[in-house]
């Protein structure tokens, strides 16, 4: 086994997919395209440590767009491409894959279902703005001539099509998993630990001592609350021997937060749940 997937939940409705390699010499056969990747990363840390200047001003600007790119987006980037694996590790696609989740955050029979729509949801999404970033992307030659500043535009084009394009494989990678019944779901004590807590403080009704079953019972039942601290992003990376998902789950975190906060977020979800179109039937009026 060379991954391993993580399904952490943000709120009562909403769950983050992470992947995490497991072998420590991948980094000898990875791509030209990952190694470049690399680059870019190093590149970017370096202006980072500049204190002012057109570097400084772009890497905030820059922060700031990463942090509006959906958390959805970052989590199937974290999935390698299902032909990446393979030339890692040429059994991948025919032994099971251990998937780690909180059961009493998430039921185990529903957990397939919901890795599939992470899995399907937004494909459509990321194959068209990949293109269209790419193919916008020439158009930004004549910034170019303008001296010492860097083409941001074509370069912030070039990188939103590749981050398209990686979640786009990342989620075909996923569905083939999914779709070929080669996912090993593992409730994993430390999250149902973590969770035990969490889910007890989002919901009042539910007790921290509470079987798992009746827990994530609970959880069915509620309305979508939030339920993971910006602390937990931590914590959760602790726990998974997983130090990237910090960033990724204090990204989901924020971006989760923030649609709660939205007046009408609750109305939708309780629409959503009980299956009314009525929502959509007056948006269409």
């Amino acid at each position: 086994m060379t991954i391993r997937l993580f399904v952490v939940p943000i709120s009562t409705r909403r769950a983050l997919i992470y992947a995490r390699l497991l072998r420590k010499d991948v980094s000898k056969e990875r791509s030209l395209l990952d190694r470049v990747t690399n680059k870019a990363a190093e590149t970017w840390a370096k202006w980072e440590e500049a204190d002012k200047g057109w570097k400084k001003h772009l890497v905030t600007w820059g922060n700031r767009v990463q942090q509006r790119i959906p958390y959805e987006e970052w989590g199937l980037k974290s999935i390698p491409s299902l032909s990446s694996q393979r030339r890692i590790d040429e059994s991948h696609g025919t032994k099971k894959i251990d998937v780690l989740f909180p059961g009493n955050a998430i039921k185990e029979e529903k957990l397939l279902s919901v890795l599939h729509k992470l899995s399907t949801e937004r494909q459509d999404l990321h194959r068209r703005r990949m293109w269209w970033s790419f193919f916008a992307a020439p158009f930004t030659a004549p910034v170019a001539l303008i001296p010492i500043v860097p083409n941001v535009p074509f370069f912030y084009l070039i990188y939103r099509g590749w981050s398209h394009w990686r979640a786009l494989n990342g989620s075909r990678h996923l569905q083939f998993l999914v779709e070929n019944k080669l996912l090993n779901p593992v409730s994993y004590p430390g999250l149902v630990e973590l969770y035990s807590k969490r889910v007890s403080s989002a919901l009042e009704e539910t007790n921290r001592e509470d079987p798992v079953d009746e827990m994530v019972e609970d959880v069915e039942k509620s309305d979508e609350k939030i339920l993971l601290r910006m602390k937990d992003a931590k914590k959760l990376a602790t726990i998974l021997d997983a130090p990237g998902l910090a960033l990724e789950a204090e990204r989901a975190i924020f971006q989760v937060a923030e649609h709660l906060k939205q007046p009408d977020s609750t109305e939708k979800a309780e629409s959503a749940k009980a299956g009314d179109t009525k929502v959509s039937e007056k948006k269409h009026q």
